[in-house]
């Protein structure tokens, strides 16, 4: 169990701080989170040059090592010696929390393995604003980027619409209507948030219903947060069992629980689980 201290006044635990920043508003940035890099021996970041805005607003000067999906491999020895060696060290990305669709996890993984203190220092994330904007299901699946093959975007997309929750992806602007008519195809009748330049001077907020929206044909710039509204019910349930539904839970009967009666025929047949548990309750009497 990691145990940290909140008071600002002890030295910091030695160990890996995943440190989320600001996804555009450098104002998002936490007190705490400052306070941590300010006091990182390193801070490991995927763009020097874009780090370098927000730790220079914020007057810290911690020694930066360039960490990017292209060399997180390569340098995973050396940051793991410097851990080994008692340094206290920050992760950041671009913009949000590190290892979310970004560079990370390879080095927690490593961290964990080694028993090394592992500590998120929370923050800002496009995914939790977008979700809390949607009007939407609070329940969600994050999936993250799609790969740019299309056979697998829509077996990943197949998946997604059978799952009753809100769904929330990236994908960047010039890969949206690469992607839009996978959604259409398999969201038909739901509804759907794009977000774009959140937290920023232009930030807007589109929202479309799936069946309605058409291709882009202007830039929308940037990355995008996708919101996909829950899969709506269907109301238009049999109120009836047939003479072959009634026989196959009456052989039911003698193995399951009504509830795993109710549970299993609901998802199979139009009939509401209600039907199916008053008759299993008269069967029972």
């Amino acid at each position: 169990m990691v145990r940290i201290s909140q008071s600002s006044e002890k030295e910091i635990k030695k160990g890996l701080y995943l440190v989320s920043t600001p996804i555009g508003n450098l104002g998002d940035i936490t007190f705490r989170a400052v306070e941590i890099l300010k006091n990182s021996d390193f801070i490991l970041c995927e763009d020097t040059r874009v780090s370098r805005t927000l730790l220079n607003k914020f007057h810290i000067r911690s020694e930066l090592i360039s960490y990017h999906k292209f060399n997180e491999k390569k340098n995973l020895s050396k940051i793991m010696h410097l851990l080994n060696q008692g340094s206290v060290i920050s992760i950041i990305s671009d913009a949000g929390t590190p290892s979310i669709s970004d560079p990370g996890a390879i080095l927690v993984n490593e961290c964990i393995e080694n028993n090394i203190d592992v500590i998120p220092v929370p923050g800002p994330s496009s995914v939790i604003s977008a979700v809390s904007v949607s009007g939407f299901s609070e329940k969600f699946f994050f999936y993250g980027f799609f790969p740019d093959k299309k056979k697998v975007i829509e077996n990943d997309m197949k998946k997604l619409s059978e799952i009753n929750s809100t769904i929330a992806f990236f994908v960047s602007s010039k890969k949206i209507n690469k992607i839009l008519p996978f959604i259409k195809k398999n969201f038909s009748g739901r509804k759907m948030l794009i977000c774009r330049e959140m937290t920023k001077y232009f930030e807007e907020y589109l929202r479309f219903d799936v069946d309605k929206i058409h291709k882009f044909n202007f830039d929308l710039k940037g990355e995008l947060t996708v919101v996909i509204s829950e899969k709506k019910e269907d109301k238009k349930k049999s109120q009836s069992l047939s003479e072959s539904d009634k026989k196959l839970i009456k052989d039911m009967t003698k193995k399951l629980s009504v509830k795993e009666i109710s549970n299993l025929i609901s998802q199979t047949k139009k009939v509401s689980k209600r039907e199916i548990y008053n008759y299993c309750l008269s069967l029972k009497k």
